[in-house]
């Protein structure tokens, strides 16, 4: 293992998701040590980038959720010093990060994507209620794990539902409601691997049921047709490249009741907890948990 030298699990950060951070940072930290790699924590919370050089390190493993760590802004420091890391790029991060900059790339392209609005201040919100349908979610352009998501289901919520989500983003989106299902494809270099269905017991797969609740149901394969899964997988695949992905990623979808699929968004820095998505797909595929951070970590060498 000494072709990798010195490598940093950077994980923690400042953003709102540091402590799924962490958690998947433990998760990889101990299994690239369990390899003979020689690992170490690295939280640039708690100490400045510049300590990856002045420590010696080779390369950065990212596993850090969230703004500064998965919207670019790292990625670009990273590049500045010339440290090789995983995952995607400045671009496609930042883009992956920005859920209304990548749904209008998949419009764009044609790709199917739920209706929606972008909401403000001076939102005529009873319009949006009326045009997008009850229920509806509105979130955060910029936060992942769900965090200031809201569901709304009655008539006259949706204001309450932006002032939330405004507090952790300047920029809030109201979706439309699908409800055949939720579903993740898992993007490993340029292999689009199992799909896994989503089934929580909650309003919908909120932080909660991501990361503290055992009674998520998860199946994968998710039971769609060989055709479907053809048909999403090329999706998948157009959705990564026009963000400019490497690496691994990702790309969460829904389906209506009829079966049509509708791309959701991008997740560039892929959890790795014990309730994380990824590692269900690699098992899948017949990766261990330790042999998908060990290829993850080989993109770097590339």
């Amino acid at each position: 293992m000494n072709k990798y030298g010195k490598v940093a699990v950077v994980m923690g950060g400042t953003s709102a998701e540091r402590e799924v951070s962490l958690m998947s940072g433990k998760g990889v930290l101990e299994a690239l040590q369990a390899r003979g790699v020689d690992a170490h924590a690295f939280d640039p919370s708690t100490k400045p980038l510049e300590a990856l050089k002045t420590e010696g390190f080779d390369r950065a493993f990212l596993i850090l959720h969230g703004p500064f760590g998965e919207d670019g802004t790292l990625q670009g420091a990273l590049e500045v010093m010339g440290m090789p890391y995983t995952g995607c790029g400045v671009l496609a991060s930042a883009l992956g990060m920005d859920k209304l900059r990548s749904k209008l790339i998949w419009q764009a392209l044609g790709l199917p994507i739920p209706a929606f609005e972008i909401l403000t201040e001076s939102s005529d919100f009873a319009a949006i209620e009326q045009k997008l349908g009850l229920p509806l979610f509105v979130k955060p352009a910029c936060e992942g794990s769900s965090i200031g998501v809201s569901k709304v289901k009655n008539v006259g919520e949706l204001a309450a539902a932006f002032t939330e989500a405004y507090k952790y983003d300047k920029i809030v989106i109201a979706e439309q409601f699908i409800g055949g299902g939720e579903y993740t494809a898992a993007v490993l270099g340029d292999q689009v691997l199992s799909f896994v269905k989503i089934e929580p017991a909650t309003e919908f797969y909120d932080y909660e049921a991501k990361y503290i609740r055992d009674d998520t149901v998860y199946r994968c394969p998710a039971g769609l047709s060989d055709d479907l899964n053809e048909q999403i997988a090329g999706y998948v695949k157009q959705a990564f490249w026009a963000l400019g992905g490497r690496g691994w990623a990702r790309i969460d979808f829904l389906m209506d009741e009829a079966g049509k699929p509708y791309l959701l968004e991008a997740n560039t820095a892929p959890g790795m907890t014990s309730h994380s998505l990824f590692p269900m797909a690699a098992r899948e595929a017949g990766l261990s948990y330790e042999d998908l951070v060990l290829q993850v970590l080989n993109s770097t060498l590339e």
